[in-house]
């Protein structure tokens, strides 16, 4: 079964997902407010990192902006697996996914709580019941951002993105756009995402920003951002 969510191709069947996910995918809810504010972030001919691509959708939305690409990484397999279909159905030869995940300092050893709500999969193990643990080796992100000179990053790591902005040297990087999770580290760990960013350069920038979607920018300079996204 094919759907179209936010003009995505979705060759996913009921059967693969949560009834949540699922309904949200049929009515067309599923990342509603990143998939619309993304493109105030990427701008075309970005080299764009994205961590935790979940399903796809964010993922193909971004890569159909001109000149992009992407390179993807999120720790679940079963999140992967559905992922490629998204990508493969959709003909974008612009990303690279990657099973696994990018932190700070060395490569090390995270424990993965994967769950029947994918979008609920991180290594957060109170976050709600889960199906199967994981064991992911780390990749630097430091390195890979220097590596593949990345100008933007686009996250939805349910929490573990104020540990990793906190202690990642973001080399480079001009823009980076995530969703926040203060039901998992409240208001303080706001504040220690915004201060850490704040030490690197950065500063929360409203022209790309909703809620709990928030871009943070470098530099002052006016910025051209794509005008609007898709129509939904």
């Amino acid at each position: 079964m094919t759907l179209t969510v936010h003009g995505v191709k979705v060759p996913l069947d009921p059967t693969e997902l949560s009834p949540e996910i699922w309904q949200a995918l049929s009515n067309g809810t599923y990342e509603a407010k990143e998939a619309r504010w993304v493109f105030k972030s990427v701008r075309p001919h970005d080299r764009v990192l994205e961590l935790g691509s979940g399903i796809g959708i964010l993922t193909a939305l971004i890569a159909g902006i001109e000149g992009v690409h992407v390179w993807s990484f999120e720790a679940n397999p079963s999140s992967v697996r559905l992922a490629r279909r998204v990508i493969e159905a959709n003909n974008l030869e612009n990303v690279t996914l990657t099973q696994g995940i990018l932190a700070a300092g060395p490569p090390r050893d995270f424990i993965f709580y994967a769950r029947k709500d994918l979008w609920m999969s991180s290594i957060v193990e109170h976050q709600g019941p889960y199906d199967e643990i994981l064991t992911i080796p780390s990749v630097n992100i430091d390195q890979f951002i220097s590596q593949h000179e990345i100008d933007v990053i686009v996250m939805d790591i349910e929490g573990a993105e104020r540990d990793l902005l906190i202690e990642a040297e973001l080399p480079g990087v001009e823009r980076i756009f995530l969703e926040l999770h203060d039901h998992l580290y409240g208001l303080a760990g706001i504040r220690d995402i915004t201060q850490a960013l704040a030490s690197k350069g950065f500063g929360y920038d409203p022209r790309g920003s909703s809620g709990p979607c928030v871009l943070f920018s470098r530099g002052n300079e006016p910025r051209l951002y794509q005008s609007e996204g898709p129509d939904f």
